[in-house]
């Protein structure tokens, strides 16, 4: 069998595990406040791959859970999120999937070998595009990757932009990718049907069509 890809950083140069940042990390925090919200910080990083307006930074949700609701092949893809863990991710995904980024995109990385994702969230379907803003990660340190997670996409510590990578069988990595949300199994099994069909020539794309052809929120 050969030997599991290199996971560096879900991107660039579409050798890493890393969503791109499309450009240098500010190395930004995230803080709450101790009132009812978030303080979050989005700063500008590289060209946006759409235009798209950055997400709020101040009272962002962090209680309770939120659903989107991804059309990936026809087939339905339903996410869960927790606001409580990762307020500033949870808020920032949401705010891309209102303004369209994630509609009629294509997932351009497969890997099904020693790890098990379906990379997404780049219009370009490259892995280099971003939405011109980058955020820190929201990590506890013992996050874990088991089937059914959805994480965020990087090219190292707080360069998290819009990729986000699908989990449909258990997968091993170092705990650098903040887990924002859960798919239920129906959707778990949905991507391992977009899985099952490989990875093309180039080594790093799903033979399957793999587009985002709309999505829900709620």
């Amino acid at each position: 069998m050969p030997s599991p890809r290199p996971v560096l950083s879900l991107l660039v140069p579409l050798l890493v595990l890393g969503a791109c940042a499309n450009g240098s990390s500010s190395g930004s925090q995230t803080s709450t406040t101790p009132a009812t919200g978030a303080s979050c910080e989005y700063p500008v990083s590289g060209q946006a791959a759409r235009t798209v307006d950055p997400p709020s930074t101040t009272n962002v949700a962090r209680t309770g859970t939120a659903s989107v609701t991804l059309k990936l092949d026809g087939k339905p893809v339903t996410i869960t999120m927790d606001r409580s863990k990762t307020p500033c991710t949870v808020n920032s995904f949401e705010s891309l999937a209102k303004q369209g980024w994630y509609t009629n995109t294509k997932c351009h990385r497969l890997v099904d070998q020693g790890i098990f994702i379906l990379q997404c969230g780049d219009p370009t379907g490259t892995g280099r595009g971003g939405p011109g803003y980058s955020f820190a990660d929201e990590l506890t340190g013992s996050e874990t990757y088991p089937k059914g997670t959805v994480a965020m996409a990087n090219a190292g510590p707080n360069t998290n932009g819009s990729q986000v990578f699908l989990v449909w069988e258990d997968t091993q990595l170092d705990p650098s990718y903040t887990v924002f949300g859960q798919m239920d199994e129906d959707s778990t099994q949905a991507v391992a049907a977009v899985a099952a069909q490989g990875v093309a020539a180039n080594g790093i794309s799903p033979n399957a069509l793999a587009k985002i052809t709309a999505v829900t929120l709620g």
